[in-house]
């Protein structure tokens, strides 16, 4: 009895983390722009091949899902997979929007990352950064901040 007691209570753990993490990644576009312009957070558009691209698979293990960067994305951004998967699969609704995205942002390669002001306007783009979290927190700070400066 106690044995399953301990199983559940594990799963139930298991399920809430990946409600978490379902939350901090938002892929749908618009409700990002919306909670985007609500909150007056930028908008991190991450373009990924996250189950075949290694450079974004890097990107994901040594920044994306560290605690350093999740606090930075917390407190300032509105993060967006803008996923392009070779196994998983995503609704054709998904898929749609992923596609014109990728052209409205001149997305080529993987990962691209795309950083908007809250209006949806360009403030910079990026890919995989040596460094860890910190480094790109500190990337992503100057690009938004370069931003914020041209907008004065």
């Amino acid at each position: 009895m106690k044995s399953v007691v301990k199983i559940l209570v594990t799963i139930g753990m298991l399920l809430l983390t990946l409600n978490v993490q379902a939350k901090s990644w938002e892929t749908d576009f618009e409700k990002a722009s919306e909670e985007a312009k609500e909150s007056g957070k930028y908008i991190l558009l991450d373009f990924s091949g996250s189950d075949w691209c290694g450079w974004c698979i890097k990107l994901e293990k040594e920044v994306f899902k560290k605690n350093d960067f999740k606090k930075y994305a917390d407190d300032n951004l509105v993060c967006v997979l803008i996923d392009f998967p070779n196994k998983k699969r995503l609704s054709k609704k998904e898929k749609a929007q992923n596609a014109e995205l990728a052209k409205r942002f001149g997305v080529r390669g993987y990962p691209t990352v795309i950083v908007l002001d809250s209006n949806g306007e360009l403030a910079g783009r990026t890919g995989y950064q040596k460094g860890g979290p910190e480094n790109y927190v500190s990337h992503l700070t100057e690009i938004i901040s370069k931003h914020k400066a041209s907008k004065k």
